[in-house]
């Protein structure tokens, strides 16, 4: 069977939601549909290694728009559908289905699939990942006869699900292979403190540290076996490793990439009527000085939607949001605006032991990011800060009392 639509969405997370609804909003009226792997309405990530996973919030409450809003604004929907071949020439998708779907255009959301554990053992039931909705109810539902759990990666996702399942009174161990926790997205000095803030929990933060194989019992994980031999005992294992990101079929149909799909500054392939947003897009981002890289957060989802949308309807504007973070751990909020990758100092603006506190990453004389705890003004005002690339002096950044509100910003 083949179905025709004006405008083609492969994806129904943050990016490809935000594309359909965009293009409604701006008067697109020809057909419109969304085609997903999953089985759920289009719903926000963020939460599941938090409130979700928490028991805090019912996914009712995830949902991106009400059931009832995508008919509404006939907006088609094919879910647990996996697209697996792109035609360009003959402007069609192949599912894994046997569907085929043809488009006049089409926009590539589809993200990525977390990416999973290769050592010995890592098919062993109680093993899971933090990616999608089914992932933490199967998580949930684990968890009454779990006692220890050990998560591999000390990322965002590895950290905040640390956090909620120590509050959930499990024993806890993260395994992280580099020296820091956190270490690709922040400095040390974060790192540290969040370090000691899970171990002040009772989390056992193991650095430095291999995985060679997990052990079971029939069929069972018992425990993971560190590169030094040493056994740590787990009934539940979590791989918080990072995702790969889905472009194969993209990449199959000769669009440039490699690390994701390569977009240009109005998130257009190489590929003829194909744009590509969100996680899975590889764009040159200024923030970064140029190089290609991919964000994977809601910002750049929503913010690239936009510009897909606005290039599709005839108004192109260029891509450059300035990218923004945060993560919720315990009773912290760290927010993050701009990249601080490359930077050469970093400013400590507060004391951590308040757990009130900002880091400021400056490269060349210039703020290039920030990361904020529980101090909303400063994100708010920093942001600001790294548009401009202001230059001040690190004694004024370090005093709480000098406003980076009303701060004068010098070139």
């Amino acid at each position: 069977m083949q179905i025709n639509s004006d405008i083609l969405i492969v994806g129904t997370g943050h990016a490809g939601a935000q594309a359909a609804i965009g293009l409604r909003q701006k008067g697109f009226d020809g057909t419109l549909t969304l085609i997903g792997e999953e089985p759920d309405p289009p719903y926000e990530r963020p939460p599941l290694s938090k409130d979700y996973l928490a028991g805090d919030k019912p996914f009712e409450r995830l949902l991106i728009r009400p059931e009832a809003f995508w008919a509404a604004r006939d907006i088609g929907r094919l879910q647990g559908r996996r697209v697996v071949e792109v035609d360009p020439e003959r402007k069609v998708i192949s599912c894994d289905t046997g569907e085929v779907l043809a488009y006049g255009t089409l926009i590539w959301a589809a993200g990525g699939q977390a990416r999973q554990l290769t050592v010995d053992g890592h098919d062993l039931a109680g093993v899971f990942s933090v990616r999608n909705r089914q992932d933490i109810e199967h998580i949930k539902a684990a968890l009454p006869k779990v006692k220890r759990v050990c998560v591999i990666g000390g990322g965002y996702i590895g950290l905040e699900a640390a956090a909620v399942l120590s509050k959930l009174g499990k024993q806890v161990t993260v395994i992280e292979a580099q020296d820091r926790v956190l270490a690709r997205v922040t400095g040390e000095t974060l790192s540290r403190f969040f370090e000691a803030r899970h171990r002040a929990h009772g989390v056992d933060i193991r650095l430095k540290t291999q995985v060679t194989r997990l052990e079971g019992q029939g069929g069972q994980v018992t425990g993971v076996r560190l590169g030094s031999e040493e056994l740590i005992a787990a009934e539940m294992v979590i791989a918080g490793i990072g995702i790969i990101p889905s472009v194969e079929p993209l990449l199959s149909a000769g669009a440039e990439g490699g690390n994701g799909v390569r977009v240009d500054a109005f998130c257009r392939t190489s590929l003829p009527d194909i744009y590509a947003i969100g996680d899975c897009a590889m764009h040159a981002n200024r923030f970064a000085d140029g190089a290609l890289i991919r964000l994977e957060s809601v910002q750049n989802a929503n913010d690239q939607a936009q510009t897909a949308v606005k290039a599709i309807m005839g108004a192109p504007e260029v891509y450059g949001a300035v990218p923004w973070f945060w993560s919720e751990q315990y009773d912290l909020k760290l927010q993050t605006v701009g990249l601080s990758c490359g930077h050469d100092q970093a400013v400590l603006r507060g004391d951590p032991a308040t757990r009130q506190f900002s880091v400021i990453y400056l490269k060349g004389g210039h703020v290039i990011a920030l990361d904020c705890v529980n101090a909303p003004a400063d994100f708010m005002h920093g942001r600001n800060l790294v548009m401009q690339r202001a230059c001040l002096s690190s004694d004024d950044l370090a005093d709480t009392a000098f406003s980076l509100k009303r701060s004068p910003v010098r070139t």
